[in-house]
């Protein structure tokens, strides 16, 4: 048994202690929107202690070859919402126990109270409401909303070369990708370092199914999908229901009409803890209805695997989920886009509509299996493929 003993990374700021931001970089991204790749790793950031980042709370993520390139905030409305609102620090009890740290607790402080501390300069941007834009920096009055644009597009603190390089010398070392946590004690004063605090080192667990399967080792009879643009990472094998959208029945001009059947079943499916596979044609979420369908997030929030295809009679880009990106890698949700006309895997259409349904509203048909489907994702290549049960029968 071995003890290592580490110098705790932050400040005093009165009876708080934290580092001005940490978070956890890991060698692969299993969930990469254009022009990212799996091997340009992702980062996970947040404004204070690293609670925030394990405990799935909200932070800001990005990929330190693409620091600039924050595919989870598309929208003003999106940084309002998704990023980090309070921050996590130790609260020290008494004065005397500051040296010791004893009486040691995390508790969540607003942003207001980093402002003050002067952390949020770092990491900080304004909201105006009075134009709806978000500008750089806290030199204007309006809402405080952590962008850490200082670091990412003005490299005030080199943060992505940083964690490039750390990746890069991680992976020599194990010889397999990593997962490094840290955390980041910027000045206080003219002429002190910034201090990076390398905290801790793992590989990287991957699915040793996932990565060893190959779709040409896979009868095509076995197959209901498979596609070369696959979000995610690793087996699932415990899905038994379907909601399919019927793509020979679908109509764009009844898109509003299929999402609220789509929702109908989702809050079945929740309110059973059935998890299931949401597949359908078009952008999900799209907010243009002639274009897909126009779903919110909760709305499709039971699917554990979603699957988009490309109309019958029209090319729709697929979006890779960027709608949808902050929810489905928190919640590590499957995300397969079909296109076969631009050579981008397959559906069985044919095999889905042959399956008798459990119930059935308008085109949005829901199958419940009694034999588990399999969907095996190789987050490294991008590839994935969904098995039909052994029993092509509905229950």
């Amino acid at each position: 048994m071995a003890v290592i003993l580490q110098q705790v990374v932050g400040s005093f700021f009165g009876q708080r202690f934290y580092p001005d931001f940490s978070g956890v970089v890991r060698s692969r991204n299993f969930y990469p929107v254009p022009p990212m790749t799996s091997d340009d790793g992702i980062a996970a950031v947040a404004l204070g202690l690293g609670r925030a980042v394990v405990d799935g709370g909200k932070c800001l993520s990005f990929c330190p070859h693409y620091p600039s390139h924050l595919v989870q905030f598309s929208s003003v409305e999106d940084f309002l919402s998704e990023s980090q609102t309070q921050f996590w620090a130790l609260s020290l009890n008494h004065a005397s126990e500051v040296a010791s740290f004893r009486g040691l607790r995390e508790v969540p402080f607003t942003l207001e109270v980093a402002e003050g501390d002067g952390t949020l300069e770092a990491v900080g941007s304004t909201y105006s409401a009075e134009n709806d834009t978000i500008t750089d920096g806290l030199g204007r009055p309006g809402t405080r909303v952590v962008t850490f644009a200082p670091l990412l597009k003005y490299g005030s603190f080199p943060l992505a070369p940083l964690l490039e390089q750390v990746l890069k010398d991680g992976e020599e070392a194990f010889g397999h990708p990593v997962e490094i946590e840290f955390a980041v004690r910027l000045p206080r004063e003219a002429g002190e370092p910034a201090q990076f605090g390398f905290l801790q080192i793992r590989p990287l667990v991957l699915s040793p199914e996932a990565e060893e399967s190959r779709m040409e080792d896979v009868e095509e009879k076995r197959l209901m999908a498979q596609s070369n643009k696959v979000l995610g990472n690793g087996r699932i094998g415990n899905l038994q229901d379907v909601v399919v959208v019927d793509s020979q029945r679908f109509e764009r001009s009844q898109s509003q009409e299929v999402a609220r059947q789509v929702s109908y079943f989702n809050a079945k499916l929740i309110e059973e803890n059935r998890p299931y596979l949401l597949v359908g044609v078009g952008r999900w979420g799209s907010n243009d209805p002639w274009l897909g369908i126009p779903v919110e997030w909760d709305e499709i929030a039971g699917a554990r695997v979603i699957l988009e295809a490309g109309f019958r009679d029209f090319r729709v880009t697929p979006s890779q989920g960027s709608h949808f990106f902050q929810n489905l890698s928190a919640f590590q949700v499957g995300y397969f886009t079909v296109n076969p006309d631009l050579g981008e895997g397959s559906v069985d259409w044919e095999w889905l509509a042959a399956q008798p349904a459990l119930e059935e509203r308008g085109c949005v048909r829901h199958l419940q299996f009694a034999e588990p489907m399999t969907v095996l994702m190789n987050g490294h290549k991008s590839q994935g493929m969904i098995l039909k049960p052994e029993t092509s029968t509905s229950a």
